[in-house]
């Protein structure tokens, strides 16, 4: 999982760990602050919300240490794109107290994640997300899956699956795509919230049958993380 957040955070670890190699060695604040994004990520997805919140902080006060705004703004950003993953859809709000001091880039994704990235926005994005953000200004009505699916890694995965649902664009297909990426990782906040969506789904398509099964596994999945009951 510590590969995978990594992957997951990377425009935040290059700036952190630049002093890596044959530099002089890497300052304190740059290991902390990488550690507790990495360690606060992977509480979120997996549903531990104290764990979360203790790491986000130590790694706000690390980069603090430094007065370097960009940074916070961020981390801020990578707390606010798991939320996207686990279909949590609300203002991002530390980023938003720090977005007159963000550059392009960091603008550009924060509009992503809200699902409003523009055709200025996308060339911006990391790659893997440039094709998502052009089908969320499309005028499609649903995604195909293959587009996330060319993603390799899972939470960058989880993450355009958000984006794309959040633009109401998200076909049965992604949505399989998205429940099955979360339960190869084990992160019980999205694959609850994914098999959730799922279930409304039958619901609305009037297959009891497959609504009644998909609830039977999210009770399995809650039934083993007492601090997630329901998600939104």
């Amino acid at each position: 999982m510590k590969k995978t957040i990594a992957i997951a955070i990377a425009s935040v670890a290059t700036t952190l760990l630049a002093g890596c190699g044959n530099n002089p060695p890497v300052p304190d604040w740059q290991m902390n602050a990488h550690s507790s994004i990495e360690r606060a990520t992977s509480a979120y997805m997996s549903g531990n919300s104290r764990v979360e919140a203790a790491e986000a902080k130590r790694a706000r006060e690390a980069l603090a240490s430094t007065g370097k705004i960009d940074l916070i703004i961020r981390a801020e950003l990578v707390q606010c794109a798991a939320r996207v993953a686990s279909l949590v859809f609300e203002d991002c709000a530390g980023y938003d107290k720090l977005a007159q001091d963000a550059g392009p880039t960091d603008r550009a994704y924060a509009a992503y994640l809200a699902g409003r990235a523009t055709t200025t926005d996308t060339p911006l994005l990391p790659t893997q997300h440039q094709p998502i953000a052009a089908i969320t200004a499309s005028t499609a009505a649903a995604a195909d899956a293959g587009a996330v699916q060319a993603i390799a890694d899972p939470l960058s995965r989880l993450v355009a699956s958000g984006v794309l649902l959040r633009a109401g664009k998200a076909s049965p297909l992604l949505l399989a795509d998205a429940v099955e990426t979360a339960s190869a990782q084990g992160w019980r906040r999205p694959l609850l919230a994914w098999l959730g969506v799922q279930a409304m789904r039958a619901e609305q398509a009037g297959d009891s049958a497959e609504a009644q099964r998909i609830k039977r596994r999210i009770d399995i999945v809650a039934g083993k993380h007492a601090e997630i009951k329901t998600l939104k």
